[in-house]
């Protein structure tokens, strides 16, 4: 009788546990986490940018500073607008806005904070154009290299 009740007590926690790790949380991420690609920003110049990615479920963010627009003067934080817009698993386009951008001194890169997006699973993006809005001055600049290493895929 003891190794019957044992073995329904093992089936029990088994059913218990199996249930506990079906109830968990599904752990989410992006790879790669950081990018890199070029940027020209017409007038206002071109260079390097860096993104940064992080994903929790559907929500996501974009971090990016690029050499492409430089402060002519300080700017706030806060105070910086900035729209960007990715290729899509190749055909449509994903956007993530955001204004939450650190103080910029003169001369500094422009850095727009966390850009805030949705995706989902699978979804590959890659950056193709960034626009900032400054002063009500507005800066738009394409992409003029791939990602590197890669699109990121959520």
């Amino acid at each position: 009788m003891k190794h019957g009740k044992l073995s329904v007590g093992a089936v029990l926690l088994g059913a218990l546990a199996t249930g506990t790790l079906a109830m968990a949380p599904v752990a989410t991420a992006v790879e790669p986490t950081t990018a890199t690609l070029s940027f020209d920003c017409g007038s206002f110049g071109s260079g390097e940018a860096s993104l940064t990615a992080t994903q929790d479920g559907t929500a996501a963010t974009i971090t990016l500073s690029t050499s492409a627009i430089t402060a002519p003067i300080p700017i706030s934080a806060n105070s910086v607008n900035s729209t960007l817009t990715l290729t899509k698993n190749g055909t449509g386009t994903a956007t993530f806005t955001g204004n939450s951008n650190p103080a910029i001194p003169a001369g500094s890169a422009v850095s727009t904070g966390l850009l805030n997006g949705t995706v989902a699973a699978g979804d590959s993006l890659e950056a193709k154009s960034l626009t900032v809005v400054v002063f009500g001055i507005t800066a738009t600049c394409n992409a003029t290299s791939a990602q590197t290493p890669g699109p990121f895929v959520f």
